[in-house]
């Protein structure tokens, strides 16, 4: 099933259909056994056409976060490891990304408030003090209040490059700002946990004409979905549960950074594609 945040209330598309849910997004969606309580509630949605739902995610869709705070995973694929490395050699803190590649214990920070999360379709920004920035596609979950992984979404994890380099204690800055995180479009909610041979495949598109394309799977991430939400939940509450990106593994060439105006589009499978607009802060 999926699960869409729109201005009209909440949209569920499951095999019968669509469904409008009257119902507040947060107590909506932390739920101890979501899969199973969506099935329950679209019995009491409701229903709607094909064309009047299609019409409302046009047009109406939003990210699907609330009172959410959104944090992310580091260095859990190896080629993301690679890539720390290598826009930190001048800095000297290039090793710090091995031993934290290694560690029992995984890099995990705080990312975004969600008023600062852009939805589908929406823009993301770049900042204007720094020369290399790049999108960071993740599969992104959703854990309710209780430690428990509920449903996944699309992630676009923003990372100003050129600034974390330079020194690793300026990863905040890199990482968190305006509109530096985005998700969607839907919450996607299975009957049993994700498959580890989900990929995740990013294309970026500058004046309309492709510049990248890759694609992993997530079988490649170093560390289980349940290691990093154990280490997130050890010592923090999230009343209304939390999203977690889960690092990336898809890393453009060195030479590539983004520009005002390139189209971001991550897709994962049974998910869907969340595309986003390049801008910069007037």
């Amino acid at each position: 099933m999926k699960l869409y945040k729109t201005k009209q209330g909440a949209i569920l598309h499951s095999d019968t259909g669509y469904y409008l849910l009257n119902t507040d997004w947060d107590t909506l969606i932390n739920n101890d056994n979501l899969h199973q309580h969506l099935l329950h509630l679209s019995t009491k949605g409701r229903i709607l056409q094909n064309d009047e739902a299609l019409a409302i995610l046009e047009n109406d869709i939003e990210a699907p976060i609330g009172q959410q705070e959104v944090w992310a995973a580091g260095v859990t694929y190896l080629r993301s490891r690679d890539a720390r490395k290598e826009e930190s050699q001048d800095s000297g803190g290039a090793s710090m990304y091995d031993k934290v590649y290694d560690a029992d214990r995984p890099e995990l920070f705080f990312k975004s408030l969600p008023h600062r999360v852009a939805g589908h379709k929406q823009h993301v920004n770049i900042r204007k003090d720094s020369t290399w920035n790049v999108p960071e596609p993740e599969l992104t979950l959703f854990i309710n209040s209780s430690g428990n992984i509920q449903a996944y979404t699309v992630g676009n994890d923003m990372s100003s490059r050129s600034i974390e380099g330079e020194n690793t204690l300026y990863l905040p800055q890199a990482k968190i700002y305006e509109r530096s995180a985005a998700l969607g479009p839907c919450l996607y909610v299975p009957e049993a946990p994700i498959s580890d041979k989900t990929m995740i495949e990013m294309v970026i598109k500058r004046n309309s004409k492709e510049v990248f394309r890759d694609s992993v799977s997530i079988s490649r991430m170093k560390r289980s979905l349940n290691e990093l939400v154990i280490y997130l939940y050890a010592e923090c509450d999230f009343k209304n549960g939390c999203f977690l990106m889960t690092g990336t593994c898809i890393v453009p060439p060195n030479d590539f950074t983004l520009n005002e105006k390139d189209e971001v589009s991550i897709t994962i499978d049974n998910i869907g594609t969340l595309t986003n607009h390049i801008a910069i802060r007037l």
